[in-house]
């Protein structure tokens, strides 16, 4: 049996977890854009939940990192093999509606930056962003024709900058 990618990434994402001590059962979903697995926390302390979101959410976005690098890593390797060209998956890992909420308090962020630069003509800022994050303020911030957006500095102070467009 041909195993399809959702399902190894399921299976990556719980033996990952397993080595973690915190072993749980992974929902995988395919939306339009990626691939959502959801770690059921159903069975884990709010501990267990905090140390997985980590602050700010760097061990979440840890784990999709690798699950990104690694799960893609290893399909080109089958595409070299086998002389596929298919394109490489997004994978997002949630745990506890976290991204969700994020997403919501994005949305809230792009909204403020917008009318704070229409209100004083005035680049604004956003920082402490991750790479993902910023993306996705980008794309928020795409609808709006009158604004422009672009990152500026260095990791781990990469910032979003929100100004009118020229």
């Amino acid at each position: 049996m041909i195993k399809t990618q959702i399902e190894i990434a399921k299976e990556w994402l719980e033996e990952l977890l397993k080595l973690g001590e915190i072993p749980a059962a992974v929902t995988p979903k395919q939306q339009e854009d990626s691939y959502w697995l959801t770690i059921d926390d159903s069975n884990l302390t709010a501990e267990q939940i905090s140390i997985l979101i980590g602050k700010d959410g760097l061990v979440i976005d840890a784990i999709q990192y690798l699950a990104n690098t690694i799960l893609n890593i290893s399909k080109e390797k089958e595409q070299e093999q086998e002389q596929e060209l298919e394109e490489q998956a997004a994978y997002t890992i949630e745990i506890n509606d976290y991204r969700y909420r994020r997403i919501q308090e994005l949305q809230l962020m792009a909204d403020y930056a917008a009318n704070q630069v229409r209100l004083t003509k005035l680049e604004y800022e956003i920082p402490s962003l991750s790479s993902a994050e910023r993306r996705q303020v980008h794309t928020i911030l795409k609808e709006h024709e009158d604004l422009e957006t672009y990152s500026r500095g260095q990791e781990p102070d990469r910032r979003l900058v929100v100004k009118i467009k020229d």
